[in-house]
Parts: C-alpha cells; structure tokens; sequence
C-alpha cells in the first residue's frame, strides 16, 4: 500500500488540475492547459488521495490542542495553544472545518467519476462509505454543517452551501452505509492497490461499514434509543471489526516526502516536540496528570510504550526513559510560564507516537469490541460483555507492536492488568458504563482523539475534572462543540447564522451537537 502514496504524490497536481480546469472561450482553452495536467479525473488516484486527505486534517491544533487537553490526555503550560487544556483560544478549533471539505470535495469528485458505469458499483461503494466517514467527523465537531449540497461548487455552481440539521445528516449517514454495503459486488472491479485501507477487499469494507455504523448508532442512544437499537443490532447481524487482520488503518514510512510521514507523528513533532530532548518544547506541551495518573494506578502497560521522561545521563546528552516510577503527567491549566521542573514531565514516545513511519488506526477491533461490550450490557446484544472488555484490553494493547519494537507487550503484561483490573460483571449499569468508556478513552489514544472527544460526549466517561483558568472562554465547562471559522460568516452567511441559531447557544465552545442532550 505504502507505493500508492508515492504514486499518488506524483499525480495529485494532475488530478487537481483536472478538477479545477474551467472552460474558456474563443479557442483559448490549450493555450490554459498544463500539458503536464490529467484532462480527466482519475478515480483511483484521487480516491488515494481522498484518503490520505482525511486522515490528514489539522492534526495538531485540533486533535492535539482542543481534544487532547479538554480530554485530559495532554497539557501545556502556555496560553496561546491552550484551547483544550484553558478553554481559552477557540482558533484551533475552526482549523478542522476547512480541511474536512477538502476531503469533502476530492471524495465527491470520486463518486461522480464511478457513478455512471455499472461495473465501478464496487468503487462507487467505498467512496460512499468513504464520504459517511468523512461527514461523520465534521458533524460531530461541528453539528450543523453543509451535507447535502456540499462539495458541489464545480458540478453545480453551489458556492454557499445550506446547513443541514444534524439529525437528518445521521439518518442519511446511516442510510448511506447500508445501501453502500448492499450494493457490493464480489463479481466487480474495485480500487485495489489505490485503496489504502483494504486493497479493495470488499469483505474487509464491509466489516468497516458495519463498524462505522455501530459507532453511529451508539451515538444515538441519548437521543433517540430506538433508533440506536435498531442500527446497533442491524450492524453487528452485519458483522464488525473483531479480529487484527480486519483493522483500518494506513501504513506510512519515514522518507524524504514530508507527506509520506504519519501525520499524527509530524504534527506533534512539527508542532511542540522538535528537538524531544530539548528542555524547552515549542508550545510547552506535555503528556496530562490525569492520563498518566490512570494508566499508573492501573498498572497499565500502556505507560510504558506511550509515555518517557527524557533524563540527562551527562551534559547536554538526554535518553528517552520509560521507566514506570518516574513518569509523571502535567496538571491541565495549572502553569501560565514555564515551571521550574518541566523537564521532568513525561512526553509522548519517540519511538511509538513520534516515529514518522508508524501506523495511522482509522477503526480498530478494540473500539468495536467495547462497543460491542456496550450493546451487552444495554441488552442489545447476546454476546458476553466481559468477553469482549477483555477482548478490547488485549486489541489495544496488542496494535502497539505495530508501532515497532518499543510498542510490544507481552502476554504476562497483558493477563496481569487484565487480573487486576477485572471487569466489574456485579456492577450496575453505569458502573460498567464507567469502565467501558474509560477503558475507550485509554485505548484511543492517538488513535482515534475525535472518537474520544465524542464518545465522552455523548457518555460522560471518563468523569474528568473542569478547570476554569482565569479569563477562560467557557466558565470554568469543559468545550463541547467546535467553533465554526469566521470566514463562514462572511462567504456563507446567511445559512451559516440559520444553523448557529437552531443549534443555541451561539457559535461557542458551550453550545452542544443535536445528539448531546446530557
């Protein structure tokens, strides 16, 4: 899969260009055209592209900055990055909008390209799927947002895009994934080799529709649980993600193309750990007292491969320690300047989170496995929820090895925690809530930060602690909804002050999507 990247890098400027060719009169058109540019889109290497395109959105100051500090996973001591961990600079939020439509827009220009040959259902198929994941991100950061006429500037001349209310976005979501399903073909052609995820296994996409439609439909279960039971029990009959072999996720290698990098890795490398063995990190970031209090009072082996201390063996030269005793969070909010002993506050993993050719999960079996957990314990579900908690611990313990070497925990490690920390099968419903979602919180680290943001949402789990750092933007509440960019205000206003209306609470970190009703 890693060679489509190159590939795809090599012909992305054909590909927009063909997007973006416009028409000229009098004969004039050869004299506008790059003869080095694609006359035509090309669907598989755009959909590549579509791909890497989503997975690739402003990692750093939205995923990093606003969830990872209000998710009390990462902390920093300066005010200007503090969205997440002061709840006090909205601008990182608004980052997310813009790249999401990107992707948007190069996905729809797929889906146009597939639709018209019976023989390309397969490919139609994934980029509808594709398009749901896409969506599903943008509505939950932002609820309202343009769905039904988005993406549609160069087909049908729709520059300011309507709003659609989040709840019929979801129903459409949804809608999409089945049909999507329905209608692979295993007799048909696919994208093969440009699909990063698959290679084009349409089983494989599958399981990752039916997965992506369980996630929906447990985020309905405040706001309409009929409709949630019936989308979570449809998607398991589907059949999940539960074993490695079926995982999302695309492979990145550490080469001289900057965008053949993880991005996850080169946003926070880019963006605060520069030099990780400087005394002094770009944004003052470091991992959270929350995060590393939790993963040290259970045992968890985690720690060890996620989190370093990077200690001074002689002058000026520092080694990345993994060591569980010394590992210590930073507390969010607490620090407006650099304190004293902020060299000795544990960072993310140079050899796991940081490495440039580490993976990128899009959904892994350990999500689905506590999803699956959840619908036992709802009575949606005949399976076993211990089972499948203790199924989720080993799948996400287990897809660190992918990282490399320094990810690896062994078995004894595994079954040690997993003794430990038993699921609680005599507790009562929220108590096992409790221990399923916090478990989700752990196990998505890195992973899947918009997941987390989401899941606790809509759950409340984990139940974290607000701060309420002077001058804060919120009064002292943990965000719940990103902020749309200004620039929609201006180019898109009316339906963008309709859908800031409808949603209450103006266009704040206060006001809440239409599937947060806690």
């Amino acid at each position: 899969m890693i060679k489509n990247i190159f590939k795809m890098m090599y012909l992305v400027a054909g590909v927009f260009a063909a997007i973006t060719v416009s028409s000229c009169d009098d004969g004039l058109e050869e004299l506008n055209r790059d003869p080095d540019a694609y006359s035509e889109v090309i669907p598989e290497y755009l959909f590549t592209k579509a791909q890497l395109s989503a997975v690739d959105i402003s990692y750093f100051g939205t995923a990093a900055l606003t969830i990872g500090g209000s998710m009390q996973q990462l902390a920093t001591y300066k005010e200007v990055p503090a969205a997440g961990d002061k709840y006090f600079n909205d601008a990182y939020s608004k980052g997310y909008f813009t790249g999401g439509y990107s992707a948007i827009n190069e996905i729809e220009e797929v889906i146009r390209a597939v639709s018209e040959d019976p023989e390309d259902v397969n490919k139609l198929s994934a980029a509808r799927i594709w398009r749901a994941y896409i969506f599903h991100h943008l509505t939950d950061l932002y609820g309202d947002v343009p769905y039904t006429e988005a993406g549609r500037g160069g087909s049908d001349g729709i520059y300011t895009p309507k709003y659609d209310e989040q709840s019929f976005i979801y129903n459409d979501m949804l809608n999409e994934l089945e049909e999507a399903i329905n209608a692979f073909d295993p007799t048909k052609g696919t994208f093969g080799t440009a699909d990063l995820l698959y290679d084009g296994n349409v089983d494989q996409w599958k399981k990752f529709a039916y997965s992506l439609m369980l996630r929906l439909g447990m985020r309905l279960t405040e706001i309409d649980e009929g409709s949630a039971q019936e989308w979570v029990e449809k998607a398991i009959a589907g059949g999940v993600i539960v074993e490695d072999e079926a995982n999302a996720y695309i492979e990145y290698v550490d080469g001289s193309q900057v965008t053949s990098r993880n991005p996850i890795a080169r946003g926070l490398m880019n963006g605060d750990y520069i030099d990780p063995q400087s005394v002094e990190n770009v944004e003052g970031g470091k991992l959270a007292k929350t995060f590393i209090d939790h993963l040290k009072e259970t045992g968890d082996p985690r720690l060890n491969v996620i989190s370093v201390v990077w200690v001074e063996t002689g002058t000026g030269v520092f080694v990345a320690d993994t060591t569980t005793a010394i590992q210590k969070g930073m507390p969010n909010a607490e620090f407006n300047n650099r304190p004293a002993d902020f060299p000795t506050y544990s960072e993310p993993n140079p050899e796991t989170i940081l490495a440039y050719d580490s993976p990128l999960f899009v959904m892994t079996n350990a999500e689905v496995n506590l999803l699956l957990a959840e619908a036992d314990i709802r009575g949606w579900y005949g399976g076993d929820a211990q089972v499948h908690y203790e199924e989720a611990v080993r799948a996400g313990m287990k897809l660190w090895s992918l990282y490399g070497s320094a990810g690896n925990i062994s078995d004894q490690r595994i079954q040690t925690y997993l003794a430990e920390n038993p699921f609680n099968t005599g507790g009562s419903f929220e108590e096992k809530m409790d221990q399923i979602q916090t478990q989700k919180w752990v196990s998505l680290f890195i992973v899947d930060q918009y997941e987390i943001f989401a899941n606790w949402r809509r759950t409340g789990y984990p139940d974290l602690v607000p701060v309420n750092y002077p001058g804060n933007l919120t009064g002292g509440k943990i965000p719940t909804r990103f902020v749309l960019p200004d620039s929609e205000g201006t180019i898109n206003a009316a339906n963008f002050q309709e859908a800031v209306d409808r949603q209450g609470e103006g266009n704040t970190f206060l006001s809440r999507v239409w599937w947060d009703r806690d």
